[in-house]
This record gives C-alpha cells, structure tokens and sequence, in this order.
C-alpha cells in the first residue's frame, strides 16, 4: 500500500506538470484561441470515446441530465478559451499568477450556491490575493487586457468546479466529461458557423499545430481527466490539492526555461505571484485542518 501511496503521488507530480505544460503547448499553437479550444476539445472527445469504447463502461442518463451535462461543458469551454487568449495577448507567466485565484472565487460562489457561511480568515486571504493582484497590475500595466482575460478564466474555472463537484457525485466521471467536452464542442460550433469561421483555410492545420494539439488534447486533456480522478481512490484530497497548487511554479519555470526573454518579469511581477500563491497554499492547509477536526 506504501508504494502504491508513493507511485499515485509520483504520477500525481506528473499530472501537475502536465497541466502546467498545457499553457506552453496553448504558446507555441499558432491558432487563434476560439479555434484551439475547438479542436482541443474535438480530439479529447475521439479519445475519451475510445477509452470508454475499451473499457466497456456502460452508462443511461435521461435527455435531461445529458442537457445538464453539456451545459457544464459550455463552461469549461468558456474557460479554456480566456486561458487560452490571456496567453496569445499576454504570456504564460501573468496567465498562470492571475489563474491561481480560481481558488478564492470558490471560496466566494460556494457560500452562495451552498448557503455556507463565509469564514473569516477566507475574507483576509481575499485581501492578499488583491494585494498580490495589485502588484502585478501596477508593474505589468501592458499586460492587463491578459490579467483581465485570465482572472475570468479563473472565475469560470471555480464555478466549473463546483458544478462538477456536484454531478460527479453521482454519474460516472469519465462519460460526465465526454459529455461536458461534447457540450463545449456543440457551443463553440454553434459560435464558429454563425461567425463564418469555418472554411477550407481553418481546416488546413500546420503539421507542427497538429502534434501540438494531438499532444494537448491525448495527454493534458484526456490522459490527465482520467489519470487524476482515478487517483481520488488512493490519494486524500488535501494532498491532490496541495501538488495542484504547484501548476503555476511549474508552468512559470517552464516558460521561463523555454521562452526566456518573453518570459522574463520583475521582481515586483513574482512578489505579487508569490503572495498569491502562498495564500492559496495557506487556504488549503487551513481547510483540511478544519475539516478533519
């Protein structure tokens, strides 16, 4: 049981990494975000498909719940399309320090969803994280269309997770998420033949665009969704929170180590990202501690 505990936790890291990788992979595709997220979404559902094809996985829901389900999906689309465009108008580093706020708009929708009291301490972490924002806002002033984008997608991001949170208490997590990513699928399509996006020149993908997505859509999509919620079954879920925290560090170094001078902010930009993510880190630490007392 020990080694399974330590192996869950290496493939874990990995999975973290992984996520922080996917911002890298959303800089070099020269796509435009909208079409991205179209087609990073199209080939995780041809994955996913297959494995539950492989699987054998048996599921029946009503139209209704199918119409909840995709729903979901237009906000997790919605989401992954501003992360995505905070990085082509800024960069991975202020995308992936303004991201890591997704945690406290949790802490700020949930009591409204689920009627719970708003803790105290959560009101004062909320005050660093605005602190730790303002830094970066008052140093990175070309970059605030991309701080704007990415805080979005970090709002949206929480109110996926609480969405999700509820369903996958009760359906099978892996076809919930075929469904969520066909729902995305269906709303950005919708969004892309009313526009008149669609045509032979947005089909023609460079051969490098082409592994890029395959890359995203296999291995940070797919391969990760799956990966990470049959971890729940060893893991507790104060230690998957506390290695997801560590997403932004890993993307920020990546993108440094690959793209150097775009990548390069000040001193002032990393204070403001640290004070943000050290409260996150802090947050977690005091919920767990409250919820096992």
């Amino acid at each position: 049981m020990p080694n399974d505990k330590f192996r869950s936790q290496l493939l874990l890291h990995g999975i973290v990494f992984i996520w922080g990788f996917t911002a890298i992979i959303g800089k070099l595709i020269s796509l435009e975000a909208l079409a991205l997220v179209w087609f990073r979404m199209l080939f995780a559902v041809f994955f996913i498909w297959g494995y539950i094809a492989y699987k054998g996985i048996e599921w029946r829901y009503s139209r209704k719940q199918i119409a909840v389900f995709l729903l979901a999906g237009t906000v997790i689309a919605l989401h992954w399309f501003t992360f995505f465009k905070a990085i082509k108008v800024s960069n991975v580093s202020v995308t992936l320090a303004c991201l890591s706020t997704g945690a406290f708009f949790t802490s700020l929708i949930e009591p409204m969803v689920s009627r719970k009291k708003i803790v105290g301490y959560e009101i004062v972490f909320g005050l660093l994280v605005v602190g730790g924002l303002a830094l970066i806002f008052n140093v990175e002033t070309q970059y605030v269309e991309g701080i704007v984008l990415a805080l979005v997608s970090a709002f949206l991001s929480a109110t996926f997770a609480i969405i999700n949170a509820k369903l996958v208490i009760k359906h099978e997590p892996v076809v919930l998420s075929l469904f969520e990513l066909i729902g995305g699928v269906l709303f950005f399509t919708l969004l892309l033949a009313y526009s008149g996006s669609f045509s032979t020149a947005f089909f023609q993908l460079s051969a490098s665009d082409l592994v890029y997505l395959l890359l995203l859509s296999s291995v940070c999509t797919a391969f990760a969704m799956i990966a990470s919620t049959a971890l729940l079954r060893v893991l507790d879920a104060y230690t998957v929170m506390l290695t997801i925290n560590l997403e932004p560090v890993y993307g920020i170094l990546l993108a440094m180590l690959l793209f150097d001078q775009s990548e390069t902010m000040s001193g002032t930009f990393y204070l403001g990202a640290l004070v943000i993510l050290l409260t996150v880190i802090a947050n977690g630490i005091l919920k767990s501690r409250k919820s096992a007392d």
